[in-house]
């Protein structure tokens, strides 16, 4: 792109967005994000982006439909003021577990909001750890899908602990898992659950030897934690000590914090994808910041880079 590389952000995570602006070394374009007294999103660039390579920050935090209409109306602009090319950065991208049918008379969201983020007039998306990859092919344009494996790995790797237990909470997750293994070493286990209903698990049996050995769950996302507590508990059972979690991206619904704060699990890593919520504690949260990945990738993308060379 010849243009130039103008970034902007909806009110969603203003903090990541600062952090990535500091590891670009420039400023965020200026621009009115709110809205008008009768509810409605309001949004305004107070930039010329002409020709511009432009980059939109938005992670789909709570409350959800709110930012994502923030981000649709932002890509509006941009495109209707003429942008080269417009960007969609969503750290976290909502309904990412609704991207298949489960039962009759169903939508499928996440292949929903792709339409509309494509409608709106987005070139491209770049996003991080979609809860089902699938979801990259509902797009007609490019989606550079990174990874936060490598992050949480080398933070692992500071803790010292040995002869780790890589575990997944789900046979669905065991392919994050083994990555995560590949980079920290140790050896796998596998926890075998079923979802009886929406947002709620049940663990049922475990493969793999955790007695006396450090376990750290892996998974894409934390939602109100029911499922991470359930299988901490069925690792303290068989004798894991410490036990840690990691994921990417932290929700922490409902009183999710709270469920965690009082589990066997002695440490939780999360990305920055997300805003921590302030209703509940986070003593056992420890956070590993995403920013600049994210602004590698956005460099890269600029200068027609590659970014699959990031995860090399």
């Amino acid at each position: 792109m010849d243009g130039r590389l103008q970034v902007f952000t909806g009110t969603s995570h203003p903090q990541l967005a600062k952090d990535m602006m500091a590891e670009l070394e420039a400023p965020l374009g200026r621009a009115v994000v709110g809205a008008w007294k009768n509810g409605e999103t309001r949004v305004k660039l107070d930039e010329n982006v002409r020709g511009s390579d432009v980059f939109a920050i938005q992670s789909m935090s709570h409350p959800v439909n709110n930012h994502l209409i923030e981000l649709l109306l932002i890509v509006d602009a941009l495109r209707r003021a003429s942008a080269a090319r417009i960007t969609a950065v969503i750290p976290y991208f909502a309904y990412a577990k609704q991207e298949k049918k489960t039962s009759g008379r169903e939508p499928i969201s996440a292949k929903l909001v792709a339409n509309l983020l494509t409608t709106a007039g987005a070139d491209r998306i770049l996003t991080m750890d979609l809860h089902s990859p699938a979801i990259e092919g509902f797009f007609d344009i490019p989606v550079d899908h990174l990874r936060a494996a490598p992050i949480l790995a080398r933070h692992i790797n500071r803790q010292g602990l040995q002869d780790l237990v890589v575990v997944s909470p789900d046979a669905g997750g065991v392919a994050r898992a083994e990555e995560l293994r590949g980079r920290t070493g140790g050896s796998l286990a596998i926890i075998s659950k079923r979802h009886p209903g929406p947002d709620v698990s049940e663990a049922l049996e475990m493969v793999g030897d955790v007695d006396g050995r450090p376990a750290v769950i892996v998974d894409d996302m934390i939602s109100t934690g029911g499922t991470l507590v359930l299988a901490a508990e069925l690792l303290r059972d068989r004798g894991a000590s410490p036990i840690y979690a990691a994921a990417t991206h932290g929700i922490f619904a409902q009183d999710g914090l709270d469920l965690i704060d009082c589990s066997p699990i002695d440490k939780v890593l999360v990305t920055d994808t997300l805003p921590l919520p302030q209703n509940g504690p986070t003593t056992k949260i420890e956070v590993v910041s995403v920013a600049p990945l994210l602004a590698e990738a956005v460099t890269r993308i600029h200068k027609d880079l590659s970014i699959s060379a990031l995860f090399t």
